[in-house]
């Protein structure tokens, strides 16, 4: 098959194209420019990466293309991940970039580049069964990321390949080494998608001014001040500034109307536990569920699978967990799973509180 990989400059994307084309396919790469506000700051160096992706495309002795997506990432990503701080949530962009930029504009320019598929250097899987292509958890469950594809639409995984899906982490980079890509024991890429590491309030403040206000408890005990609500998060323990004695402090809630900041002390503290949760903005990768019904569920990347019971609820669906939940965070994706297989998912609308006690703290979500 003719095939464009995605070309990010990582040790990923460059073992991807190698394997594809050990395979005997027609492998050419593409390097994706996504971020044009501030090419000098912080470690997003477009240009580093792509005298990296131009490095590993002459050493596997297949093509490099290059294309600009910087205005598609802003009005189909950036802008909704500014709008969700603004409300008050905490989204995460790597989900959307997927959707809307890897599996989308991606997709869509390699087709007319006459690919038959595409390839990128995600940890993930993908199937046939019963008529229908499935997403599946990578072997390596450490770095397993079908978390943040579950976005992705039966289109998108018929023209997609996961080729490190069967690999581990260090498979991939043995093999990288073994065969002298050139970025074999180069560092993996983290912060925001495309964007890159960054002082994450400083950056945000660019783009979100401060609006500085109090930092209260839930019973309304004043504790200091903060920069702006929108820079916290639930569960939040780093920046607070709260000395004194006893447990750290953390954040239990944000009001957006008021700007204050709610505030309770303990890792522990009943405030930071939610035993359910309301979704909705949901996607199914194939078939919806017949509802109510039991399931696998993750509220964030890396949290092992919990058991809970999904139901109809009139905002899109209300998922109970077996056990309580500590720090759900709304604008975060809820991800559902049968066994190896991601369903969909869902955003994060609000939390439910583990007592009726807090049920000031639910409101003030």
């Amino acid at each position: 098959m003719k095939i464009v990989v995605g070309i990010s400059g990582g040790v990923d994307s460059a073992v991807a194209a190698l394997l594809l084309q050990r395979a005997g396919h027609e492998v050419s790469g593409l390097f994706m420019k996504n971020w044009e506000e501030d090419d000098t700051a912080g470690r997003c160096s477009a240009e580093e990466d792509l005298k990296m992706a131009q490095a590993v495309c002459k050493h596997l002795g297949i093509p490099l293309r290059t294309v600009n997506f910087s205005t598609e990432y802003w009005e189909r990503v950036f802008s909704y991940f500014l709008s969700e701080y603004r409300a008050g949530r905490t989204p995460n962009p790597d989900v959307l970039c997927n959707k809307e930029i890897k599996f989308r504009a991606f997709l869509e320019h390699a087709l007319t580049l006459g690919a038959d598929r595409i390839a990128t250097g995600h940890y993930a899987r993908v199937d046939r069964h019963a008529g229908r292509h499935r997403l599946l958890r990578a072997e390596d469950a450490n770095k397993d990321q079908s978390y943040f594809l579950y976005l992705l639409g039966q289109e998108a995984l018929a023209r997609t390949l996961f080729p490190l899906g069967e690999l581990t982490k260090t498979e991939v980079r043995r093999i990288a080494r073994e065969t002298g890509l050139p970025n074999h024991d180069r560092q993996d890429s983290t912060g925001i998608c495309f964007i890159g590491e960054r002082d994450f309030k400083s950056f945000l403040a660019r783009y979100l001014p401060a609006h500085t206000g109090e930092m209260r408890t839930l019973a309304g005990v004043r504790k200091g001040g903060h920069d702006g609500v929108a820079y916290y998060t639930i569960g939040q323990r780093q920046g607070l500034g709260i000395g004194g004695e006893g447990e750290p402090w953390y954040v239990v809630g944000k009001d957006i109307a008021t700007n204050i900041l709610y505030v309770e002390q303990g890792e522990h503290h009943p405030a930071l536990y939610s035993e359910a949760l309301i979704a909705g903005q949901l996607h199914w990768i194939g078939n919806e569920p017949s509802l109510p019904c039991k399931s696998l569920a993750k509220t964030r990347y890396r949290q092992p699978d919990q058991a809970c019971t999904l139901a109809r609820h009139e905002n899109g669906l209300r998922i109970t967990f077996n056990t309580r939940q500590r720090a759900i965070t709304p604008g975060q994706s809820v991800v559902f799973y049968d066994a190896e297989e991601c369903l969909g998912g869902g955003i994060i609308e609000k939390a439910s509180p583990i007592a009726a006690a807090d049920a000031k703290l639910s409101a003030r979500r």
